[in-house]
């Protein structure tokens, strides 16, 4: 799993919105209470943000060089689905 969280040199931040206790964010917040440490662990230098807010769908945003940004939504994801959504976002170069 450690190698699936190396951020690719171009991400700048990862940010995650997400509401505190509503249920379409549940497994989002698994997920984080999972990865999160081992995001951090690999990436110590890349900011990774988490906000919630009452209300919020659940969504992950990818920042890059000179301003990209790229985001998914996560709402209806499972667990393994999140994982497979963030993985794309902080693998990918922003170049598209």
């Amino acid at each position: 799993m450690s190698a699936k969280y190396a951020f690719t040199k171009t991400l700048k931040e990862v940010r995650f919105l997400f509401c505190h206790t509503g249920e379409g964010s549940a497994a989002t917040r698994t997920f984080l209470t999972r990865a999160y440490p081992t995001m951090k662990k690999n990436n110590p230098f890349t900011p990774i943000l988490l906000r919630e807010a009452s209300g919020t769908l659940p969504k992950v945003y990818a920042r890059y060089e000179f301003g990209k940004e790229q985001s998914k939504s996560l709402e209806g994801l499972t667990d393994k689905q999140i994982e497979d959504a963030v993985t794309q976002l902080v693998k990918t170069d922003a170049a598209a």
